[in-house]
């Protein structure tokens, strides 16, 4: 009987960083799948969230990304976030909240209400349910969640990122630092009213 000394054997499905499925007898390298799903997914969404997602899933959130787009004390908002986590949608949100941000999203979506989203490159203005359901489904978005239970949206951030105070001029600073107090300066010296120094 040649079944009777054989021993089951454990077959792996390992899915390559291309998307091709294959089987094999060998685990396959953990660190370096989970590494190149990462970055994959990164360079596509621009977010490592996406890397904790089913395949299908991170394929469809990397092809045509949600972003919306939300300010506080604004129950729209409040109405289009909530229905996008009820029905288990990766998305990242940008909050609205200083001139710089209204601006930005004036230039981005033509208006400056809220809220307002993108699928891909499709721009939803204003919440309505049936209206973003049929969307996401174009999209090609799951019914139902497909979430795994430690998924972690990223957390939201403003539009736009304040500019840091300009330096002052190093060189200007250090010629008021430098530059002698008026009427100690030696006779023949450039100044701002005499910049070739003549002598009178």
């Amino acid at each position: 009987m040649q079944g009777a000394g054989a021993q089951a054997q454990t077959v792996y499905r390992v899915v390559g960083a291309d998307g091709k499925v294959t089987f094999t007898d060998r685990p396959a390298n953990q660190g370096a799948q989970a590494s190149a799903d990462t970055a994959g997914s990164a360079s596509a969404a621009g977010s490592s969230a996406n890397a904790q997602l089913p395949y299908e899933l991170r394929q469809i959130a990397n092809r045509y990304p949600v972003l919306l787009y939300s300010a506080k004390d604004c129950q729209p908002c409040e109405e289009a976030r909530s229905f996008l986590r009820g029905r288990g949608i990766p998305f990242g949100e940008r909050t609205v909240e200083s001139n710089a941000d209204i601006a930005a999203l004036k230039k981005l979506s033509g208006q400056d209400s809220l809220p307002f989203a993108t699928i891909g490159n499709q721009h939803l203005k204003g919440f309505g349910e049936d209206s973003w359901n049929q969307y996401l489904n174009a999209a090609g978005y799951p019914a139902r969640s497909q979430l795994p239970a430690s998924y972690r949206a990223p957390a939201p951030r403003p539009l736009t990122t304040a500019a840091p105070a300009a330096p002052a001029e190093p060189a200007k600073a250090a010629e008021r630092q430098s530059a002698p107090a008026a009427g100690t300066l030696p006779p023949g010296t450039p100044t701002p009213s005499n910049p070739a120094g003549l002598r009178f």
